[in-house]
């Protein structure tokens, strides 16, 4: 048995109708051997995400077309620590008290990924004992403002952290206030701490085999092409952000593994507003 999650395009269709799909497959999923573990539904962008345990893609499909006819456009297989990692959850979420299905999780995420600027360079300068000392410093500085901001940590690069957020406005404030708390930081301490920082959001089965496959891969090259004390982010995220004025100098760039020139925006992190965060939603 292997995990597998599928895409399916139903612009139209309700959470409701959703739901019940969902219910349709749990009910003859015995019959062929597969466990559905749980489902996002997108209504705004009439995209659903569906996670089963299955002998193959092929006998998911089986069940998706006699249940209920929803087959999907893609397959691919993935790990559940991912899932878990990216989603949040494995499985069917329990509903609270006065919720109802149609405020079920998108699936939509934005990534961030943070890097220290001249980390080789500093270890060198250094010594591994007191870069260490400093990547720490980073982890603890990164992970608090994560932690405020409701985001979650996928993995930790080295000399960096990438993070999944549910909320775009959640996840641009986030990179903002990192890049903050960094400036006052560097204001007390001998040994400053550059950074940089990559965002972009999408969907978790796009155009690749791998889990949020193109928009890990263009957030992590946001970072690198970011200066030191950069903010980067995509034409997405500017776009669902709602706050044009706080981005500038967009250019278009060719980025690794992108056939065509990326649109990109800086973020100007240093006339966000403290109160910024509130007069946002995602």
């Amino acid at each position: 048995m292997a995990i597998f999650m599928d895409r399916h395009d139903l612009a139209g269709t309700t959470a409701a109708d959703v739901a019940e799909a969902h219910r349709k497959d749990l009910d003859i999923q015995d019959r062929y051997g597969v466990k559905f573990l749980t489902y996002w539904f997108d209504q705004r962008r009439g995209t659903a995400f569906c996670l089963m345990d299955a002998p193959d893609m092929e006998t998911a499909q089986c069940v998706h077309r006699e249940a209920h006819g929803f087959v999907a456009g893609e397959v691919v297989e993935v790990s559940l620590s991912a899932v878990e990692a990216f989603l949040g959850r494995i499985h069917d979420p329990e509903t609270l008290p006065g919720q109802s299905s149609a405020e079920m999780d998108a699936g939509h995420r934005a990534i961030l990924f943070t890097d220290i600027v001249g980390s080789t360079e500093m270890t060198s300068r250094l010594g591994d004992r007191m870069a260490i000392e400093l990547v720490r410093a980073h982890d603890a500085v990164v992970r608090r403002c994560l932690s405020q901001a409701s985001g979650r940590e996928v993995k930790h690069t080295g000399d960096g952290i990438m993070a999944t957020f549910t909320s775009i406005t959640a996840a641009v404030d986030c990179a903002i206030a990192i890049q903050k708390e960094f400036e006052r930081y560097n204001q007390g301490n001998p040994e400053p701490i550059h950074i940089r920082i990559g965002l972009d959001c999408g969907e978790p089965v796009e155009d690749s085999n791998d889990l949020f496959g193109s928009t890990v891969q263009l957030a992590a090259r946001l970072c690198a092409a970011a200066s030191t004390d950069q903010v980067l982010v995509s034409e997405s995220i500017f776009r669902e952000y709602g706050a044009a004025d706080l981005f500038t100098r967009a250019t278009r760039r060719r980025l690794k593994g992108f056939a065509k020139p990326v649109l990109i925006f800086q973020c100007d992190w240093t006339k966000a507003g403290a109160q910024q965060s509130s007069s946002h939603t995602a």
